[in-house]
């Protein structure tokens, strides 16, 4: 169950927040552990002079298809939030992804960096599917990560992306203020604005919003949470279950 948070400016709050707190908020129950496969018993040699006939290595094999663990309604999820949602691909791609993530997730940032730039190259760049990303804050660092994005209006995605990456510098730094304005900078911001973003209570309202609805609505308790053409599934998936997924419904 989410913990509440109170309506205190998240710019107030990112510099006593402890680093422990932000990181041990990234729910992943849902994620499967990987199964171990043990190894195959090593085969004697064959002698030098024995003439053996050369076999192709064999093919391996096709990832399979997560369990899906639930469903939702594709048109109550796709209704519009407190926020309009941010999208990546084209609008009428046959396969849409709702992905529910929360800023200083390490899961989360997990998926973008490794499963997304190839599900983007396979899926989305050639319209088979379009991504839309939801905001699921746990802490009030995540909060500031998504009020800043959202804050970078047409640079929404290169801003998630960024933060991401640099995930270790300010979601668990004693002052993730100073190490966010840093970023910020790097992207465009003025301390004016970085300090109004962060002091937009209506954004923040909204942020947790689309949070909430995704509890209620949806049945999301953990990062990430996808729903596939209003399949869900909980954790990292890898670019082989994306695709498993995703090449089922085409």
């Amino acid at each position: 169950m989410l913990r509440s948070l109170s309506r205190r400016t998240v710019l107030s709050s990112l510099a006593v927040l402890s680093a422990g707190v932000v990181l041990s908020a990234c729910s992943d129950s849902g994620k499967a552990e990987a199964e171990t496969v043990p190894a195959e018993p090593a085969q004697p040699a064959a002698p030098a002079d024995a003439a053996a006939p050369a076999t192709p290595a064999p093919a391996a094999p096709a990832a399979k298809a997560p369990e899906a663990s639930g469903s939702v309604d594709m048109a109550k999820l796709l209704e519009p939030g407190a926020l309009p949602d941010m999208m990546l691909g084209k609008a009428d791609a046959p396969v849409t992804i709702v992905e529910y993530a929360s800023m200083t997730c390490p899961h989360c940032a997990h998926f973008h960096e490794t499963t997304l730039p190839a599900l983007k190259t396979k899926y989305i760049d050639t319209g088979k599917a379009r991504l839309i990303l939801r905001e699921f804050p746990f802490d009030p660092r995540a909060e500031a990560g998504f009020m800043l994005a959202r804050c970078s209006n047409d640079n929404y995605f290169p801003m998630v992306d960024v933060l991401f990456k640099q995930q270790q510098n300010w979601a668990g730094a004693q002052d993730a203020r100073t190490a966010l304005l840093q970023i910020s900078k790097l992207a465009g911001f003025t301390q004016e604005k970085f300090e109004a973003c962060l002091t937009d209570q209506k954004l923040l309202d909204d942020i947790r919003a689309v949070r909430e609805r995704g509890t209620k609505d949806f049945g999301v308790d953990s990062t990430p949470t996808f729903f596939i053409n209003g399949k869900q599934y909980k954790g990292a998936l890898s670019i082989e279950e994306m695709s498993a997924v995703i090449d089922g419904m085409l």
